[in-house]
């Protein structure tokens, strides 16, 4: 079996079907899981798969190595990844989601928990030199299959969680990803109105690329919330664990700025709580939480690295400016998107002009995630070698993840990206030539390491 190591992600594992990523990889992943599992205590794993074409068939062939490797299977069909996470949570303590999430229609990968933890890091590289040996443990009697239907349990448990102070209409727009299959019935049972956009599941993505992280893909949301006349707009991604929020005016309010109103309604049930966020996080983030009587955690960028985090922190929530969002409060501490957008339609729900609460959250100056392209394993040693040799007496270094850079009127940030071969920088300020100072001061000093640094198209 042809083995592709770039597959094999910080905290999943992503490729091209079929040429890198295919029925042999997944049958052979399934039985060094399996083995994984079993070394665990564990007995069984669930398997969900989200609404890509070649997601029946890489399922299957992953559903056929776990059974060989000796473990009970249940079989979820086809689920978002915080669908499989539930049942994590309240079925088994193992789970494999088959998604690529917001990655290309040709792509396909895994999500994987193991024992109730999300596997990243070195547990991946393990499996994947693992794979790579034929290393699939000794041999065992082979598991057993048996299919069961979650979205019943799953749709039950949000609605009897959330209660809106008064109906909401909502556009809501699944970019023809699985949560098309889902949430809107979610979202009609806590009590809105619901205005569909592209909620058949196709594996094509014919209407535009379910990404709500780029301003690109929310045109069609940002046009149906104004022809509405609704309260909000709501955008899902590929998989279903990530929310993009537009208001009725057709602002785009990013994870990092609803991660403020989440804040300040945890806070007020858990007072003093850290909250916990990543580096790329407005300035605004840290000082509403401070304000809301929390306490602010910045951890390094990584979904896994936050959940895990927060978990350690016991902090009611964290949020990563790529949209995962973490309920530890009235929620098992998984992300999902419809949850998390129902958790914000609780609160808007409250006042009288949800709007107005949107477009009123505390605002700066920004740059969308920029790109710095490097050559492969350059971006760690360029950002190593930042952090020793940076030196800002008039603002405060953090180097938990790069350099991240804050002044009383903005931040600016450089570290390299885990999962491609770039920096990530991004820059703030308070207003638009505080912005453009800090991008001054820091490329100055990223291209005295580097000194062919350039800025490449846009990545919001």
């Amino acid at each position: 079996m042809h083995l592709t190591p770039s597959i094999f992600k910080a905290y999943d594992i992503r490729g091209v079907v079929p040429s890198t990523l295919d029925e042999p990889l997944a049958e052979a992943l399934g039985r060094v899981f399996a083995s994984m599992d079993r070394a665990e205590g564990e007995r069984e794993v669930a398997v969900g798969r989200d609404g890509r074409v070649s997601g029946p068939a890489i399922a299957t062939a992953l559903i056929r190595g776990l059974i060989a490797g000796g473990v009970d299977v249940v079989d979820l069909g086809m689920v978002t990844t915080p669908m499989l996470s539930f049942a994590t949570t309240t079925l088994v303590r193992s789970g494999i989601q088959v998604t690529a999430s917001h990655n290309p229609k040709d792509h396909n990968g895994f999500k994987l928990v193991l024992a109730g933890r999300s596997l990243h890091g070195e547990q991946i590289r393990l499996l994947r030199d693992r794979i790579a040996n034929d290393d699939f443990g000794p041999d065992v009697a082979p598991g057993q299959l048996r299919r069961h239907v979650i979205q019943g349990a799953y749709l039950d448990r949000i609605a009897t969680d959330i209660r809106l102070a008064r109906p909401l209409k909502v556009v809501l727009d699944c970019g023809n990803g699985v949560a098309g299959a889902s949430s809107p019935q979610v979202l009609r049972a806590i009590g809105c109105d619901v205005v569909e956009l592209f909620s058949e599941v196709d594996g094509n993505f014919p209407n535009h690329h379910p990404d709500p992280a780029k301003p690109e893909n929310l045109r069609d949301l940002v046009a149906a919330v104004r022809e509405h006349g609704a309260d909000v707009g709501l955008a899902l991604d590929g998989d279903g664990d990530r929310v993009g929020v537009v208001t009725p005016t057709g602002n785009i309010v990013y994870p990092d700025r609803q991660m403020i109103l989440f804040a300040q309604d945890v806070l007020g049930r858990h007072p003093g709580a850290p909250v916990v966020f990543d580096v790329k996080s407005t300035q605004r983030l840290a000082e509403a939480i401070a304000a809301a009587g929390g306490k602010p955690v910045m951890e390094r960028s990584g979904y896994v690295l936050l959940k895990d985090r927060m978990h350690e922190l016991k902090a009611p929530l964290a949020g990563e400016m790529s949209g995962h969002l973490f309920f530890n409060d009235r929620w098992p501490g998984f992300d999902d998107g419809t949850y998390a957008g129902c958790r914000l339609l609780e609160i808007l729900s409250r006042h009288p002009d949800p709007g107005a609460v949107l477009d009123g959250l505390p605002t700066s100056h920004s740059t969308p995630e920029l790109h710095v392209p490097c050559a492969e394993g350059e971006a760690h040693r360029v950002a190593a070698e930042l952090a020793k040799v940076a030196r800002f007496p008039d603002a405060q270094v953090c180097t938990i993840d790069g350099l991240r850079v804050d002044w009383p009127d903005g931040f600016g940030l450089v570290r390299a990206s885990n999962t491609t071969p770039v920096l990530t920088v991004r820059f703030e300020g308070h207003t638009e030539a505080a912005m453009h100072r800090i991008e001054q001061r820091m490329m100055d000093l990223l291209r005295s390491v580097k000194p062919d640094a350039a800025i490449a198209a846009a990545a919001h």
